[in-house]
This record gives structure tokens, sequence and C-alpha cells, in this order.
């Protein structure tokens, strides 16, 4: 049911179209030119604009909706605003993971991090002594990954799309490890892979202990008005006795376009490394590798064709994270 769900197969699913667009690309497809203004585009399709009438033209077909046909030249229903100069592009706007996670949940993770930083003796106290860990936060993050049915991920997808999962693996790291009195060094040492969402983690006993005592609030109007420009999070964690420490609203965190704090380039040298590790077998495969990527914009056309190549028989082995491959049934 938890791998069935639109998150835990979205990647599947379009990762499937991708190689089917791409195998009828190399057969010669190439779909419709001019896909905001050809009557047959699907903008056409769902914004109908005003068309040449059928009788103007022998080649025109009359699909009135409205008053409006459908076929025929016709605008693009929405304006359509090129550009080639300036530096308010799109791509600015993106945002980076810092590890593992939904994107949804960095600022509770960065809420946790600043609170460990800030607040040593929530560690120091242990797992035992923390009471309840309480996150708000804004539509669509609250209903998604806040869900409580969420509880009990038992697949790697479904914790991805978990954030009481997500905190509670990235607390237990700190639980174990301890933490840096640097926030930049915290997020490099706490920074979640792959494994951690491995079968070993997925079941862990204190993972599992720490996500019962998390609850989750709507932040409403004040936290919902407030994305998509940021990730208005905050977090709360009750110690037994009375204390409480609270992270206040984290807005842009680590990753986030608008995030002026945080070393970006050195994190993601370090996640980089991280993923890295599992496929490469030494440092310095690593950095060949590497080396093509950094200097991009300095290949050659023919360079760029190989940017990728790998010789997959070299790849460092390691055992699965979901435990032992099943045996295959010859029977069957």
């Amino acid at each position: 049911k938890q791998l069935s769900d639109s998150k835990g197969a979205s990647a599947a699913l379009s990762t499937e179209v991708a190689v089917l667009s791409m195998r009828r690309a190399m057969r010669g497809f190439i779909g419709p030119k001019d896909i905001f203004r050809n009557p047959e585009a699907i903008f056409r399709f769902c914004e109908p604009t005003t068309g040449v009438d059928a009788k103007s033209s022998q080649n025109s077909i009359d699909i009135t909706l409205g008053n409006k046909a459908r076929w025929g030249q016709g605008p693009s229903p929405f304006n359509l605003v090129l550009t080639h100069s300036g530096s308010d592009f799109a791509i600015c706007g993106m945002h980076f993971k810092i590890g593992l996670y939904e994107h949804q949940s960095a600022g509770a993770l960065d809420g946790l991090v600043s609170l460990l930083v800030k607040e040593p003796s929530i560690l120091k106290a242990g797992a035992d002594a923390i009471e309840r860990i309480n996150v708000v936060a804004y539509e669509p993050a609250f209903g998604i990954i806040g869900d409580p049915a969420k509880k009990d991920p038992r697949t790697r997808q479904s914790a991805d799309h978990s954030m009481a999962f997500i905190v509670s693996r990235m607390l237990q790291k700190a639980l174990t490890q301890g933490i840096p009195s640097s926030h930049q060094e915290a997020w490099k040492l706490l920074m979640l892979a792959p494994v951690d969402y491995g079968r070993e983690a997925l079941f862990d006993p204190a993972t599992r202990a720490l996500m019962q005592k998390i609850t989750f609030d709507h932040g409403g109007p004040d936290y919902d008005k407030r994305y998509p420009d940021g990730i208005p999070t905050s977090m709360e964690i009750n110690i037994k006795g009375g204390a409480k420490f609270s992270s206040g609203m984290v807005m842009y965190p680590p990753g986030h376009a608008r995030n002026t704090t945080a070393d970006l380039k050195e994190l993601l040298s370090t996640k980089n490394k991280m993923m890295g590790d599992i496929v490469f077998a030494d440092t310095a495969s690593y950095e060949e590798f590497l080396k093509p990527l950094t200097n991009i914009k300095a290949l050659s056309p023919a360079d760029l064709q190989d940017i990728y190549s790998f010789d997959w028989n070299k790849m460092r082995q390691h055992p699965c994270i979901d435990g032992a491959r099943p045996t295959p049934n010859s029977k069957l």
C-alpha cells in the first residue's frame, strides 16, 4: 500500500516515461510543433483561444467551445515572455537538498540542527528525557509529510515522505555521534544518506521511539502565506521536568535559494562526496570523474558526449541497504 501511493511511485513512473519518450524520439517522433499556439497542443485544449473560422479555410475544422474556435491559427492562451539577458533566471530560484529528504522537511531539519547547536543540553539529557517534539508547518507540508499515518513507514519511499521519520533519524544520528558547535559543521555531520533509509535504519527501535514523540500542528494563515517564498516551519522540544526549547520560525534553511547564511558550495561538496563514496572505489577515482563536471563550461561537444561514462565493473561493492536480495524462484 505505501509503495503504491503517488509519492512512492512518482520517481519510477517519471523515469519510465522519460525512457519511453527517448526511445520514441530515437525513432523519429517529434510531437506537435509550436506547443503554445498549435491547435492540437495541450495548452489550446485546456484554454481555447479564438482561431480562424472554419469557413475561411478549407483546412480548418470548426470545433467551437462557447465563442472560441480551438482549431485554426490562434494566439497562445497565456503571455509568452522571452528573454536573452539579465540575471533573473528561474534556475537561480532552485533549491538544493542538503542530504536526502523530502524538500518540505528542510525547515524542520534546520530547526532541529539550530536547536541542537544552540542548546547542547538536549543531547546531554538523552532520548529518554525528551518528552515531546512539536513541529508547526504550512500547507501542503502539514498535510503530506506531516500525515500521522506516515509514522509507520515500511519502505524507503514512504520514509522519504515521513517528516516524523526524517526528523527522528537526524536526531538519532546526533544522539549517537554528538554534534559540532558550528551550524555548518552540524549539517555536514548529520546529513542524511541513503543508508539512513535502509532496512536497518527504517526499523531501528531508537529511531521509531523518537517518532512516537513527534506531533504536528498546522501553522494556519500566518504560515501558509509565507509559502512558497520560504519553507515556514518551527520546532519545539519539550524536556521532562518542564524545559522547553523553540527554534523560532525557519524560512530559508540551507539549500534554499534565499538562504544567505550557509556555505552552500561546501555543503554540496560534502553531499557529493557522501554519494560518491557509495560508487567509487577510492578518492582518486571520484575526483577524476568529478573533474569534467566542475569544468563543464570549458568542455567541447565531443567531451560532453562522454561526461557520464563510467565502467560499472569498477563500482564499489557493498551490502544492499534493504537487506539480502531474495533468491529468484526458478519455477516462476
